[in-house]
Protein backbone atom coordinates (compact mmCIF):
# COMPACT_ATOMS: atom_id res chain seq x y z
CA UNK A 1 0.00 0.00 0.00
CA UNK A 2 1.46 3.81 -0.67
CA UNK A 3 0.39 6.79 1.15
CA UNK A 4 0.58 10.00 1.69
CA UNK A 5 1.61 11.03 5.25
CA UNK A 6 0.44 13.22 7.89
CA UNK A 7 3.53 11.78 10.04
CA UNK A 8 6.63 12.52 7.45
CA UNK A 9 7.12 14.81 4.37
CA UNK A 10 7.40 11.78 2.18
CA UNK A 11 5.26 9.18 0.21
CA UNK A 12 5.64 5.87 1.60
CA UNK A 13 4.69 2.10 0.28
CA UNK A 14 5.54 -0.85 2.20
CA UNK A 15 5.09 -4.31 0.39
CA UNK A 16 6.73 -7.64 -0.26
CA UNK A 17 8.64 -9.21 -3.54
CA UNK A 18 5.36 -10.35 -4.93
CA UNK A 19 3.86 -6.90 -4.72
CA UNK A 20 6.77 -5.04 -6.49
CA UNK A 21 5.87 -5.14 -10.02
CA UNK A 22 2.89 -2.87 -9.45
CA UNK A 23 5.00 0.10 -8.04
CA UNK A 24 6.87 0.52 -11.29
CA UNK A 25 4.91 3.86 -12.15
CA UNK A 26 4.23 4.87 -8.68
CA UNK A 27 6.72 7.62 -8.79
CA UNK A 28 8.98 5.74 -6.31
CA UNK A 29 12.57 7.80 -5.63
CA UNK A 30 14.06 5.83 -2.79
CA UNK A 31 13.96 2.12 -2.36
CA UNK A 32 14.81 0.03 0.83
CA UNK A 33 15.27 -3.93 -0.51
CA UNK A 34 15.76 -6.36 2.59
CA UNK A 35 16.06 -9.94 1.42
CA UNK A 36 17.87 -12.80 2.22
CA UNK A 37 21.86 -13.13 1.41
CA UNK A 38 22.73 -14.39 -1.84
CA UNK A 39 19.31 -12.99 -2.90
CA UNK A 40 19.31 -10.98 -6.72
CA UNK A 41 18.12 -7.63 -7.17
CA UNK A 42 14.47 -7.90 -8.30
CA UNK A 43 14.03 -7.84 -11.79
CA UNK A 44 10.57 -5.87 -11.28
CA UNK A 45 13.37 -2.86 -10.42
CA UNK A 46 13.79 -3.01 -14.18
CA UNK A 47 9.98 -1.36 -14.11
CA UNK A 48 10.62 1.40 -12.00
CA UNK A 49 12.02 5.11 -13.45
CA UNK A 50 15.33 6.33 -12.19
CA UNK A 51 15.88 5.51 -7.74
CA UNK A 52 18.06 5.66 -5.28
CA UNK A 53 18.12 1.78 -3.82
CA UNK A 54 19.80 0.15 -0.38
CA UNK A 55 20.13 -3.69 -1.10
CA UNK A 56 20.42 -5.04 2.30
CA UNK A 57 20.67 -8.88 2.58
CA UNK A 58 20.24 -10.62 6.05
CA UNK A 59 17.36 -13.30 7.20
CA UNK A 60 14.15 -12.68 9.00
CA UNK A 61 15.71 -13.84 12.49
CA UNK A 62 16.14 -12.67 15.51
CA UNK A 63 18.58 -14.79 17.03
CA UNK A 64 21.87 -16.36 15.79
CA UNK A 65 20.51 -19.45 14.04
CA UNK A 66 23.16 -21.71 12.14
CA UNK A 67 24.20 -20.90 8.49
CA UNK A 68 21.45 -17.30 8.68
CA UNK A 69 22.80 -13.86 8.75
CA UNK A 70 21.17 -11.88 11.49
CA UNK A 71 20.84 -8.06 10.90
CA UNK A 72 24.10 -6.66 12.15
CA UNK A 73 23.96 -2.93 13.91
CA UNK A 74 25.61 -1.85 10.32
CA UNK A 75 22.67 -3.13 8.30
CA UNK A 76 20.77 -0.68 10.52
CA UNK A 77 22.94 1.86 10.79
CA UNK A 78 22.75 2.00 6.82
CA UNK A 79 19.05 2.32 6.77
CA UNK A 80 18.84 5.23 9.28
CA UNK A 81 21.20 6.73 6.82
CA UNK A 82 19.63 6.00 3.58
CA UNK A 83 16.21 7.71 5.91
CA UNK A 84 18.13 10.74 5.99
CA UNK A 85 19.30 11.05 2.77
CA UNK A 86 15.65 10.64 1.62
CA UNK A 87 14.42 13.21 3.82
CA UNK A 88 16.30 15.83 2.17
CA UNK A 89 14.61 14.90 -1.16
CA UNK A 90 11.75 17.37 -2.15
CA UNK A 91 8.68 15.00 -3.13
CA UNK A 92 10.06 11.66 -2.33
CA UNK A 93 8.64 8.42 -2.29
CA UNK A 94 10.29 5.60 -0.10
CA UNK A 95 9.33 1.79 -1.45
CA UNK A 96 10.75 -0.42 1.56
CA UNK A 97 9.85 -3.93 1.05
CA UNK A 98 11.19 -7.88 2.04
CA UNK A 99 10.10 -11.16 1.20
CA UNK A 100 6.53 -10.10 2.52
CA UNK A 101 6.13 -7.14 3.59
CA UNK A 102 5.34 -7.86 7.12
CA UNK A 103 8.65 -8.30 9.17
CA UNK A 104 12.20 -6.71 7.83
CA UNK A 105 10.02 -4.08 6.06
CA UNK A 106 7.96 -3.08 8.63
CA UNK A 107 10.46 -3.16 11.06
CA UNK A 108 12.68 -0.91 8.81
CA UNK A 109 9.50 1.79 8.06
CA UNK A 110 9.24 1.87 11.67
CA UNK A 111 12.65 2.98 12.41
CA UNK A 112 12.90 5.31 9.69
CA UNK A 113 9.75 7.12 10.39
CA UNK A 114 11.10 7.42 14.03
CA UNK A 115 13.92 8.66 13.26
CA UNK A 116 12.29 11.60 11.24
CA UNK A 117 9.75 12.42 13.73
CA UNK A 118 12.49 12.45 16.91
CA UNK A 119 9.35 14.84 18.49
CA UNK A 120 7.13 11.81 19.01
CA UNK A 121 6.47 8.74 21.06
CA UNK A 122 7.74 5.44 19.54
CA UNK A 123 4.27 3.95 19.55
CA UNK A 124 3.38 6.37 16.88
CA UNK A 125 6.06 5.48 14.58
CA UNK A 126 4.64 1.80 14.87
CA UNK A 127 0.87 2.76 14.70
CA UNK A 128 1.78 5.03 11.39
CA UNK A 129 3.40 1.94 9.99
CA UNK A 130 0.73 0.13 10.57
CA UNK A 131 -2.06 2.32 8.81
CA UNK A 132 0.64 2.39 5.86
CA UNK A 133 0.91 -1.33 6.09
CA UNK A 134 -2.06 -3.56 8.18
CA UNK A 135 -0.34 -7.00 8.71
CA UNK A 136 2.81 -6.03 10.66
CA UNK A 137 4.91 -8.32 12.79
CA UNK A 138 8.30 -6.08 12.97
CA UNK A 139 11.40 -8.00 13.40
CA UNK A 140 12.57 -7.81 17.09
CA UNK A 141 16.52 -8.01 15.89
CA UNK A 142 16.12 -4.57 13.78
CA UNK A 143 14.12 -2.84 16.46
CA UNK A 144 16.49 -3.40 18.87
CA UNK A 145 18.82 -2.48 16.93
CA UNK A 146 17.51 0.91 15.89
CA UNK A 147 15.73 1.47 19.43
CA UNK A 148 19.73 1.73 20.36
CA UNK A 149 20.95 3.68 17.67
CA UNK A 150 18.35 6.03 17.73
CA UNK A 151 18.25 6.63 21.67
CA UNK A 152 14.64 5.73 21.92
CA UNK A 153 15.23 3.88 25.72
CA UNK A 154 13.35 1.11 25.13
CA UNK A 155 10.31 2.22 23.44
CA UNK A 156 10.27 1.20 20.07
CA UNK A 157 11.20 -2.43 21.25
CA UNK A 158 8.11 -1.66 23.74
CA UNK A 159 6.03 -0.23 21.03
CA UNK A 160 6.90 -3.97 19.06
CA UNK A 161 6.18 -5.90 22.25
CA UNK A 162 2.83 -4.57 22.21
CA UNK A 163 2.41 -5.26 18.55
CA UNK A 164 2.97 -8.85 19.12
CA UNK A 165 0.74 -8.94 22.27
CA UNK A 166 -1.65 -7.21 19.63
CA UNK A 167 -1.77 -10.10 16.72
CA UNK A 168 -1.76 -13.30 19.84
CA UNK A 169 -5.02 -11.95 21.28
CA UNK A 170 -6.35 -11.90 18.27
CA UNK A 171 -4.52 -15.27 17.23
CA UNK A 172 -3.05 -17.02 19.33
CA UNK A 173 -1.99 -19.48 16.81
CA UNK A 174 0.07 -17.47 15.19
CA UNK A 175 2.25 -17.80 19.19
CA UNK A 176 3.71 -21.70 18.04
CA UNK A 177 3.79 -20.63 14.17
CA UNK A 178 6.84 -17.83 15.34
CA UNK A 179 8.37 -20.13 17.64
CA UNK A 180 8.13 -22.21 14.92
CA UNK A 181 10.31 -19.90 12.76
CA UNK A 182 13.10 -19.24 15.67
CA UNK A 183 10.97 -16.38 16.65
CA UNK A 184 10.37 -17.83 19.88
CA UNK A 185 12.10 -14.46 21.56
CA UNK A 186 9.19 -12.39 20.35
CA UNK A 187 6.27 -15.08 21.82
CA UNK A 188 8.28 -14.83 25.18
CA UNK A 189 8.43 -10.82 25.47
CA UNK A 190 4.67 -10.65 24.41
CA UNK A 191 3.81 -13.11 27.16
CA UNK A 192 6.04 -11.64 29.90
CA UNK A 193 4.50 -7.99 29.10
CA UNK A 194 0.91 -8.90 28.60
Amino acid sequence: MTSGSAFVDFDITVCGLAELAGHGTAGVTHVLSILDPGSPAPAAFDGFAEHQRLDLRFHDIVDELPGMRLAQPEDVAALLRFGRDLMRVPKAHLLVHCQMGISRSSASMALILAQARPDRPSAEALVETRRIRRRIWPNLRVIELGDALLGRGGTLVGAAVARYRHVLERRPEMALAMQQLGRGREIEAAHAAA
